[in-house]
């Protein structure tokens, strides 16, 4: 009886980190394709270069893949070592999660504050030379969410040192139409629409931690039971 429930626990940890891993292969890929063919998409900020959409991705799916592998060896070979380091990785992950949602609300005026001032100091580099993450992410982002600016349109009037915005701010795309009348670009600020949009998706946000949370609950129940009843 203890046998069958020893392999019944094994082929579930195998079959859930084997998901694990091919989900960190999945999310790798991705971002590996976005940092070839994308540069760094979606690089908003002046002070943390790196913190792309492409190596955001590349880094998580790495991690979810090391953790899923530990996982696997750990439940095939039984051993005690590897499904110890599945739990402690796991756990560490699980409570650095909870650990930043906490201070996300705690701290959410000062957050507001330094990531506009930081988005600010972004524009500044707008177009300029080794920037073209930055500049193609504003694009996308004033285009698609139909804004200008981080609180206002106003915004790019000091890094052109002029009335004018990027194109990407226009209601109708033209060459040049950023020199037009402010009459022709969206007003609404950037940062307030994303936040806006975030706000209308929270239930969907929120689902997506909770079944993230039941997911990383499981696996380490399961490790830490193998853990248990391993020799």
């Amino acid at each position: 009886m203890a046998e069958g429930c020893m392999r019944g626990l094994r082929y579930g940890m195998v079959f859930f980190n084997l998901l694990f891993w091919l989900g960190g292969c999945g999310i790798l890929g991705v971002g590996a394709w976005l940092s070839v063919t994308q540069g760094n998409f979606a690089t908003l900020s002046s002070s943390l270069p790196s913190l792309s959409a492409a190596n955001l991705l590349i880094a998580v799916g790495t991690i979810i893949m090391v953790i899923g592998c530990l996982g696997c060896v750990g439940a095939v070979k039984e051993s005690r070592p590897l499904l110890l380091s599945f739990f402690i990785m796991l756990l560490l992950i699980f409570f650095l999660e909870i650990l930043s949602i906490m201070l996300c609300f705690v701290y959410q005026d000062q957050i507001d504050h330094y990531t506009q001032m930081d988005l600010k100091r972004g524009l500044q580099l707008f177009g300029t030379e080794g920037n073209v993450g930055l500049t193609n992410a504003w694009m996308i982002v004033q285009t698609d969410f139909r804004c200008c600016g981080v609180t206002n349109h106003t915004d790019w009037f000091e890094v052109y040192n002029a009335s004018r915005v990027p194109d990407s701010c226009c209601l109708e795309y033209s060459d040049n139409c950023g020199l037009e009348n402010p009459g022709t670009w969206w007003t609404a600020p950037c940062y307030e629409r994303v936040k806006d949009w975030l706000q209308e998706n929270l239930v969907a946000l929120w689902l997506f931690a909770l079944c993230t949370a039941l997911t990383q609950i499981l696996g380490l129940v399961f490790s830490m039971t193998m853990f248990c009843q391993a020799i």
